[in-house]
């Protein structure tokens, strides 16, 4: 005998595909708007200064040489694991850097999502302009430092006469679904912060949190056994982690867990677009 839970199953597939659909369809439509809007942010966030665009590489050589300073002069910390021999100073600031610039992806999007639609609330009043382009905008925005970041580490890589990898070819394939899950993630957050101004309080202090909990800092295999599979729960652990693989090591992704995290990444992206496209009816009156 068929419940009412089976015979609902087709319909709610039904659904989801056509969403998937429209949705593919809305986005494809939308990626000038969301290319235009992206370029123009970055180029707003440094006009008017002394140095412009150069800010941009400034900022990630500041950072390299700042933890390369505190954490490899100050605490003496080494990367050691799997056996390997504790690394140099130099070879500690890359592994760091590789790990950090990844996570910063993450942290620059979610830390602004939340007064992302407060930030646009002329955009709100006009039915026509689709909100939902402001969080691919603020990602693509975080891509552009990422890149950036990424041309500096590669720099020091080349001073320090550290090898660079082909496996950095598979860094798009890692990044992808770390993408999803940062939009999925991103546009909850931006639909909850019109309805409730305190998330942004905490969120940083989450964020920096999640930050000292992935394999940032530390290789997991340095944890107990129990740890290791807690530590990987954290969102940015996977990505974090194949990516510094493939950009320093020279290894290729394990392809269960990318698989197993895209699949997630895909179910949070659907919920997190959803969720802003239903309560985005209410933003005009809550404004």
């Amino acid at each position: 005998m068929i419940g009412p839970r089976d015979a609902a199953l087709p319909v709610i597939k039904m659904e989801l595909a056509n969403l998937s659909r429209v949705t593919l369809r809305r986005t494809v439509q939308l990626w000038p708007l969301t290319f235009s809007l992206t370029r123009r942010e970055i180029s707003a966030r440094y006009r008017g200064s002394l140095l412009g665009l150069a800010w941009s590489l400034l900022i990630p050589l500041m950072m390299l040489g700042i933890y390369t300073f505190v954490f490899g002069l100050v605490f003496k910390s080494r990367w050691s694991g799997n056996g390997q021999q504790p690394s140099s100073i130099s070879d500690y600031a890359i592994i760091l850097f590789s790990g950090l610039i990844v996570f910063q992806l993450f942290s620059d999007v979610l830390n602004r999502a939340p007064g992302l639609v407060l930030a646009n609330g002329n955009y709100v009043k006009k039915v026509v302009f689709p909100l939902q382009v402001l969080v691919p905008v603020a990602l693509g925005s975080a891509l552009f430092n990422l890149l950036v970041s990424i041309a500096v580490l590669f720099a020091f890589m080349l001073v320090v006469h550290y090898p660079l990898q082909l496996t950095i070819l598979w860094l798009p394939v890692i990044l992808f679904p770390y993408c999803l899950l940062i939009l999925g993630a991103a546009w909850l957050l931006a639909a909850l912060g019109v309805y409730m101004r305190d998330i942004g309080q905490v969120l940083g202090t989450l964020i920096t949190a999640l930050m000292f909990l992935s394999p940032v800092f530390f290789p997991v295999s340095n944890l107990p056994s129990w740890a290791q599979k807690t530590v990987m729960l954290n969102p940015v652990a996977v990505p974090v982690s194949l990516a510094r693989d493939a950009l320093v090591f020279g290894m290729r992704p394990h392809m269960l867990p990318l698989v197993l995290y895209a699949f997630v990444s895909v179910v949070i992206c659907v919920v997190g677009y959803i969720f802003f496209q239903k309560t985005r009816k209410g933003f005009a009156d809550v404004l």
